[in-house]
């Protein structure tokens, strides 16, 4: 490190113990030297990670409220080549493909668009998430800085996003590098929600265009209307009904059955899109599949499932000379009840408008009574007790016919959970079909291997699951409009329709 500690010197022999008396102080990773850095006015936002869609939503809704504000490029094999020639060796493969990425955008910066290391330093803050936990997450700041240094971007300035310490963290920047306001928190919550609903439709009806590319046209369409109203402060109910009738367009073929796989497991490598999973999503879609993909709101949620526990533990410890009512425990329910409110009742609202109807938030309270059997609910490394649940919850309910969870290589919270738990839930529910896998941004042929096999068996359940029921002789139209979602004990999307013709009687 370039920072130096002053009550640590370099020994000469064993022997010499006088640095025992000497005064101790903090050791800090700052530059060397004192760097001006820009006013607000000139200092440049860059964060990006989510899905390629919500990082387009969040910048026009993060612009839309003045703030100077860039999604960076999805993450690609060249950013985790950069991570690791930059990074520390051992890392996991979020820490190689987000490092890397950073640096890749910032050598850009430099070698195309002729900006000085000194001036990118200067102006451009990167934000990224932060937290403490048994994995190598909480390293990722120190990760970031070193290969910074190494690629001489020494300085930048890097800030962290985290639910377990406060909203806004990192080096010491000024309180107003970004305005948090209701209003900021509001904003960016509801891109997120809308990027959510709007992926879950992409990989509903995808599978099913009958013309190649024509979903991806559609929501490109709907991603370009929604960031309009964003920027231009239009109504995003109103922009959300346009996406409904964009999407209308699109002609589906919906009765060819398909194996439904639900996608899970450590949150990075679940949600990337791109090279970070192996582009898992779009290759199981490839060999027949429709994804069940996991939002980020189910993250949201869940961080506020464990602070309403956390919060509800504290209540019942006998302190002795406590107060009778603590106001402030009151006051943090309050904002947890309406935290889990807002964020259910703007995702209900719009997903009627752009015409999901079929979908149900997970409900915390009901995935944590189906894990705890398996997995304490005191421990909140990683994902918790989800994982477990989403599997327990998808063999009871008939929810997929396969589920897979993949995480980085040695990845301790999701693999502890996957390779170990995961086999006790499987030995009692042995008609589940699951798939612990791992990345590490190379051996892809492997990992589609393996996929490969276990989609096998689960293409095999799909068209049985089809086949087992009677076709109606006439097939209404409306059954090809992914507006149709009707309810079934099915798995299956074509095996839903069919089954629904019949209860209803068409």
């Amino acid at each position: 490190m370039n920072a130096k500690c002053s009550s640590i010197k370099s020994q000469e022999n064993n022997e010499t113990l006088a640095y025992l008396h000497t005064n101790g102080t903090q050791w800090r990773d700052v530059p060397d030297e004192p760097i001006q850095y820009a006013s607000k006015e000139e200092t440049i936002l860059l964060s990006g990670g989510l899905t390629i869609l919500q990082d387009k939503l969040i910048q026009a809704a993060l612009r839309s409220m003045g703030e100077n504000y860039i999604s960076m490029p999805n993450p690609n094999f060249e950013s985790f080549q950069k991570g690791k020639a930059y990074g520390n060796r051992g890392q996991c493969n979020p820490t190689y493909f987000t490092v890397g990425n950073l640096v890749k955008y910032l050598q850009n910066l430099r070698d195309e668009k002729g900006l000085s290391s000194e001036e990118i330093v200067r102006k451009y803050v990167y934000i990224t998430a932060g937290g403490c936990g048994p994995c190598r997450f909480g390293m990722y700041i120190t990760e970031y800085k070193k290969a910074l240094r190494d690629a001489g971007f020494e300085g930048l300035r890097i800030t962290s996003f985290d639910h377990d310490k406060g909203i806004f963290q990192g080096d010491e920047i000024d309180d107003g590098i970004l305005n948090f306001t209701p209003t900021f928190f509001i904003t960016l919550t509801k891109s997120v929600i809308i990027g959510d609903i709007m992926n879950i439709l992409g990989y509903k009806i995808r599978p099913y265009e009958v013309e190649t590319g024509s979903v991806d046209t559609a929501m490109k369409k709907c991603e370009d209307l929604v960031s309009e109203a964003f920027l231009e402060k239009k109504s995003l109910l109103t922009t959300l009904w346009k996406c409904r009738g964009v999407l209308e367009k699109v002609k589906l073929d919906r009765l060819q059955p398909k194996a439904k796989v639900m996608v899970m497991g450590e949150f990075w490598a679940a949600m990337t899109e791109g090279d970070g999973n192996y582009n898992l999503h779009r290759f199981l879609e490839s060999e027949g599949a429709e994804c069940i993909p996991q939002p980020i709101i189910n993250r949201l949620l869940l961080n506020l499932w464990e602070a309403e526990r956390a919060l509800h533990k504290k209540e019942h410890l006998k302190v002795e000379g406590a107060k009778k009512v603590d106001f402030s425990s009151v006051k943090t329910r309050v904002l947890i009840k309406a935290g889990k409110l807002a964020i259910q009742g703007h995702f209900n609202l719009y997903a009627k408008v752009i015409g999901l109807h079929d979908y149900e938030i997970p409900d915390m309270d009901k995935l944590a009574l189906l894990g705890q059997e398996y997995y304490t609910l005191d421990c909140d490394g990683g994902e918790g007790h989800l994982e477990v649940a989403h599997l327990i919850e998808s063999v009871k309910e008939n929810i997929s016919h396969l589920v897979i969870s993949v995480k980085p290589f040695g990845c301790m919270p999701s693999s502890s959970v996957s390779d170990g738990v995961q086999s006790l839930v499987t030995s009692r529910f042995p008609e589940a079909n699951f798939l612990a896998i791992e990345t590490s941004g190379e051996g892809a042929a492997n990992f589609y291997s393996r996929v490969q096999m276990a989609l096998f068996k689960a293409k095999q359940s799909a068209k049985e699951e089809f086949e087992n029921l009677m076709m109606p002789e006439e097939i209404p139209e409306k059954i090809h409009n992914y507006l149709y979602q009707p309810k079934s004990e099915k798995a299956g999307t074509a095996s839903q329709l069919v089954a629904s013709l019949k209860e209803r009687g068409l």
